[in-house]
């Protein structure tokens, strides 16, 4: 292993590349890492480098993100194959037939999603900025009463929807791993086992699982509520790569994942071997057309400066 990392030290430093990992990344990808965060944090800060090759170690549209968010800099992914079932699940045909059905809609698109879904779309979001944006889409009346769309996830849309008050045509996407993996019967027997524990939990989980939390909210914002917290115990509902980085981060307090069968198949296929692989054959570029990329800035670039109005 040592050898690999003296290798990729060699190739960043003659490529002027920069290696970003998302928090659900196996450890392995943590600590080989120049910054480890969520995805759209992550494509903010690569885009402040003077780097030229960014290697996104996470998936699809998230490179693509970055991508938009860097249009000189080469991203490249180390498995092609990594995307993700949620974003999947929402198309821009899909949207713009969903659009259809309404006069004058605002699409709100989640940040998991296609960079040709952010193209069709008015704004943006992340899980932890979605209930302003939704305010600040309502809040908008320069064109009357207009009808808000959100995609893809229902989870995320469906928890919005009751924290702004705001009606909302949601999408019918989900992210299998929060969806199907994280369960009410498991909290509470990881509650049972773990009684003094904080429950956190994504809002991408289903609405069951929302309810038994006491907290909500994006992995970065469980990334820094724990580090200021007293408590001393935290059940994470969450994909279990966070576990990881809030244990090392936080080495004098406990976490135990509500299952340890909540892993995305999709982020674990990132491995050491691999990225050392695109940066020494600089393959599997992530490229986005000046056109579509110019389109899916826009609603990005609202949600950016909404977020700093915050």
């Amino acid at each position: 292993m040592d050898e690999i990392i003296e290798k990729l030290n060699f190739l960043k430093k003659e490529k002027n590349a920069v290696i970003l990992a998302h928090i659900y990344q196996l450890p392995e990808i943590h600590d080989i890492a120049d910054f480890v965060g969520d995805s759209l944090d992550l494509s903010r800060k690569a885009a402040q480098t003077d780097a030229d090759v960014i290697v996104f170690c996470g998936v699809h549209f998230m490179a693509e993100t970055a991508s938009i968010l860097s249009p000189n800099k080469k991203v490249l992914i180390p498995d092609a194959n990594a995307g993700c079932p949620m974003a999947d699940m929402i198309t821009a045909e899909k949207l713009r037939k969903f659009k259809s059905k309404y006069k004058n809609p605002v699409v709100v698109a989640y940040v998991n999603t296609s960079v040709a879904v952010k193209a069709e779309s008015d704004i943006c979001c992340t899980s932890s900025n979605a209930v302003n944006v939704v305010k600040s889409a309502a809040a908008d009346k320069t064109d009357g009463s207009r009808d808000i769309i959100f995609v893809p996830d229902r989870n995320l849309g469906g928890y919005v929807q009751q924290m702004s008050g705001i009606k909302m045509n949601i999408g019918n996407g989900f992210c299998p791993t929060h969806n199907n993996l994280i369960l009410p019967e498991y909290v509470y027997k990881a509650k049972e086992e773990h009684p003094q524990a904080e429950v956190l939990v994504h809002p991408e989980c289903r609405s069951e699982v929302i309810s038994l939390a006491d907290q909500i909210m994006s992995t970065g914002a469980m990334c820094r509520y724990v580090e200021k917290s007293n408590v001393k115990e935290f059940i994470i509902g969450t994909e279990t790569g966070i576990l990881y980085k809030l244990k090392k981060d936080n080495p004098d307090k406990n976490f135990y994942p509500i299952s340890f069968l909540s892993v995305c198949p999709n982020m674990k296929k990132i491995t050491i071997a691999k990225v050392l692989d695109v940066l020494i054959n600089m393959k599997n570029i992530v490229s986005v057309s000046e056109d579509i990329r110019q389109k899916a800035y826009i609603p990005i670039l609202k949600m950016l400066k909404i977020s700093a109005q915050a």
